[in-house]
């Protein structure tokens, strides 16, 4: 698939002037191993390139940028948008049940300097995103091998965990459970974000109270999917 097709399908995802050539590339190479990988492992249920490229990217860029837009987004060289969206040092990201890497590597992606920690249970997903890391060059990112209550006691066996600015979920199994242990994971200064069903937004609210919660915005091309972003009080 070419970049300038990638960048139009994402395009409803992205104000103007979308992902730089670099980026585009990134999100192509993943792409590439994506159903290559996915001949061999049960990776997502979703075959065309056309459609991988705007539910499971275009998704996961549409958080990224709700996250992260603040930053000059009109330069007239493309690829200095990266920098722009990148100043962000020492800000720390959790990306729960990764599966394919969404939406943890397009978050890196779109945010470069992003230290991001991707948590996957599966030993042979977890290796694909490695591959994926290794392929476009990513630094600054970390693929824990486990699950996402193994992770937390190797961080705080002894109290609770508070440890990153941002902690995103998407698709995840055991969506009761996991909540609220993803949101153990914040820093006091932290936000969580979702990408769930509309019809998860109650739970969400029910299981998490002390939490307060902006608005669902909802996901481009979508009928039931939204953006439900949290900050503690």
């Amino acid at each position: 698939m070419q970049l300038q097709q990638i960048a139009s399908l994402l395009a409803p995802f992205l104000p103007p002037p979308g992902l730089s050539q670099s980026q585009l590339q990134c999100v192509s190479n993943h792409l590439d191993l994506l159903l290559q990988w996915n001949s061999k492992i049960n990776l997502t249920s979703v075959r065309s390139r056309e459609e991988i490229v705007t539910r499971h990217f275009g998704e996961s860029f549409f958080l990224a940028h709700n996250l992260f837009s603040n930053g000059p987004m009109s330069q007239s060289a493309n690829e200095s948008i990266e920098v722009s969206r990148s100043l962000v040092p020492g800000l720390c990201a959790i990306d729960l049940g990764s599966g394919a890497g969404f939406p943890g590597l397009p978050l890196k992606i779109y945010v470069p300097n992003l230290r991001v920690t991707l948590i996957e249970s599966q030993n042979k997903k977890a290796t694909f995103l490695k591959e994926v890391v290794r392929k476009n060059r990513l630094t600054n990112i970390n693929i824990f091998s486990g699950r996402a209550g193994a992770f937390a006691a190797s961080l705080s066996p002894s109290g609770p965990v508070r440890s990153a600015q941002l902690v995103t979920m998407r698709a995840v199994e055991r969506f009761q459970q996991i909540l609220p242990l993803a949101a153990s994971l914040l820093s006091p200064q932290g936000r969580l974000a979702l990408l769930i069903g509309s019809s998860q937004v109650s739970c969400a609210h029910t299981l998490l109270p002390l939490l307060v919660w902006q608005p669902p915005i909802p996901v481009p091309l979508s009928r039931s999917r939204v953006l439900l972003i949290a900050q503690p009080k």
